[in-house]
């Protein structure tokens, strides 16, 4: 993807002055590219109780998710001049958990990866190494722009003459009355349907489980819908 800087410190630039600063008189302005191609942005805003104080990148971080998620791509942070200022620490903690490593990070003598801001970086595999416990699924990038979108069907299937549990997310159901059909993804097998469940609400709110005698159940998020009255319980 072809990252505009000069676009994206512009949009820093423009956001950083609306900072709420009253305290240290020190604005900062952040934009982000974002994967599917929209730049959201923050501002930072101090507190009288200076450690509860919310970075520019914090902003960036809250308006990423709160317009649709995705993954970073590329970040300019700006000072009250307009010059390219390092992310603090704990931001690029942040960054990395939305970015990862390969994200782009606007310096003074040109991009630097986050790989290079925050070597040894401390993330979700860290947590795994000791719990053992697996990793919460994810939407693949190129499909961040539909999540929330559509619908997820679990249902059993067959593999070496047992019984899984497999799923895939539906682009219309859900959406607009007329939308074009069509399958976004399909999803691995599982032994345990709470499993494809949970991969399924990682994508969307609707899911609906159908078990092997047809039957069709409300396994999503809030109260099932009129058309699928009944709640799923494995």
């Amino acid at each position: 993807m072809e990252i505009d800087w000069e676009r994206l410190r512009a949009a820093a630039t423009e956001v950083m002055r609306h900072a709420y600063v009253p305290y240290s008189k020190f604005p900062v302005g952040a934009a982000a590219l974002v994967d599917d191609g929209r730049v959201v942005v923050g501002c930072n805003v101090e507190n009288a109780a200076y450690g509860v104080v919310l970075c520019a990148e914090c902003g960036v971080v809250s308006s990423l998710h709160a317009t649709g998620g995705g993954r970073i791509v590329a970040l300019s942070c700006v000072d009250a001049t307009g010059e390219p200022l390092m992310p603090c620490g704990r931001c690029r903690q942040l960054l990395w958990e939305q970015g990862g490593p390969e994200c782009l990070v606007e310096a003074r003598g040109g991009p630097l990866r986050m790989a290079e801001l925050l070597p040894h970086a401390f993330d979700v595999a860290d947590i795994e190494a000791v719990t053992g416990e697996r990793p919460v699924p994810v939407v693949p990038d190129r499909l961040a722009a539909w999540r929330g979108r559509g619908t997820v069907f679990v249902h059993p299937d067959l593999s070496a003459g047992q019984q899984v549990w497999t799923a895939y997310w539906e682009r219309s159901a859900g959406d607009d009355a007329g939308a074009e059909t069509g399958v976004l993804e399909e999803g691995p097998s599982w032994d345990d349907p709470a499993e494809a469940i949970g991969w399924g609400l990682a994508r969307t709110p609707r899911v609906v489980v159908v078990d092997a005698s047809g039957t069709i159940f409300w396994a999503g998020e809030g109260e099932p819908p009129t058309e699928i009255p009944v709640r799923w319980s494995s």
